[in-house]
């Protein structure tokens, strides 16, 4: 008990870094903060794609599943809620910062863990469904975390990823050539590279699932504005909300990027984003980001496929006869990419 107390301790000592914190265990390899500001952002972007997917907390067609592993769970909402949902399955949140409530279901904990690393101290063969959501930025090569993911599920079980495409999109001109927030995203882009760190992953996790041997992979896409532009009253609340989340987490996204993958000192970075921050409000620039929510299923040993998945529910907020999603033609899930 007081050895597991130690090793509690000294993941709690996080590392202090142009005022943020960071996460001690694998000090460095997670870019993003891991502070009370940051928690709470985080919580909040959970909500977002919560409204953005209809309610739902996952699209795969699972049945009555018993492991359920949640990889970079962040402060643990998604585990939660699947503890809530699923009783009789066990909830296996994984991190590198020990931020996840000590309150929660029987059925779900959580775990100081890097799925990076080669041997995840399980058994093949394991687990009925594995998660991801929003990971861009925390490995080096995410079709290993796929290719992990595939060993330790149990034969015609499924593994799920949702996931933010960084770029920015606009489909009706109004976004220009100078717009900072754009430029911004590119600036992130190349400090990412830099630290072998690829934020651009949403819109390849169709393929890598195939290639890694996933078959029934399914990808839907959505449109998420970056602010209140939209008329349609349910866009113009996710934008507002994505507003606060992208103003909030701007920092947290640029500080130790930028830093450590251009050399840039925290105040070129602050006097930087005042520009940024004030673009990135501007109302008339219909500018949005795709979410990109993909999942497929291991086949069987026997090398049968199997039985083709139920149908996956309606996924639009909206009905099919109901274009509304913005001022321009029907923005819902597509596999346009």
């Amino acid at each position: 008990r007081r050895s597991t107390k130690s090793v509690r301790e000294s993941i709690f000592d996080f590392i202090k870094e142009n005022g943020r914190t960071y996460h001690a265990y694998q000090a460095g390899s997670y870019l993003f903060p891991n502070d009370q500001p940051e928690c709470e952002r985080m919580d909040l972007q959970f909500e977002i794609l919560k409204v953005l997917f209809g309610g739902r907390n996952y699209y795969a067609p699972l049945n009555d599943p018993r492991r359920i592993l949640d990889i970079g769970t962040g402060t643990g909402k998604w585990a939660i809620q699947m503890g809530h949902e699923f009783p009789k399955a066990e909830i296996t949140g994984t991190d590198l910062s020990p931020i996840q409530p000590e309150w929660v279901p029987k059925n779900v904990k959580f775990i100081i863990d890097d799925a990076a690393e080669e041997d995840w101290m399980i058994k093949p063969n394991y687990y009925d469904y594995v998660h991801t959501r929003v990971l861009l930025g925390c490995f080096h090569d995410f079709r290993e975390v796929i290719r992990k993911s595939f060993r330790y599920l149990k034969p015609g079980a499924w593994m799920e990823s949702q996931e933010y495409m960084p770029t920015i999109y606009c489909d009706d001109g109004t976004m220009g050539p100078d717009y900072l927030f754009a430029e911004w995203t590119k600036t992130q882009d190349m400090a990412a590279m830099n630290l072998g760190k690829p934020l651009r992953i949403a819109n390849k996790l169709k393929r890598w699932y195939e290639q890694a041997g996933f078959i029934n992979v399914h990808e839907e896409v959505y449109k998420l504005p970056i602010n209140p532009w939209p008329k349609d009253p349910q866009f113009k609340m996710l934008g507002r909300f994505s507003e606060d989340s992208l103003l909030d987490g701007l920092q947290a996204f640029s500080l130790a990027w930028f830093h450590r993958g251009l050399g840039w000192t925290k105040d070129e970075i602050e006097v930087y984003l005042v520009n940024v921050r004030k673009s990135l409000s501007d109302r008339s620039v219909h500018a949005y980001h795709k979410i990109y929510v993909v999942w497929g299923q291991k086949p069987l040993e026997n090398g049968q496929p199997p039985p083709p998945p139920p149908k996956p529910l309606e996924v639009d907020i909206y009905s099919k006869a109901d274009r509304r999603y913005f001022d321009f033609p029907y923005a819902g899930p597509s596999n346009q990419h």
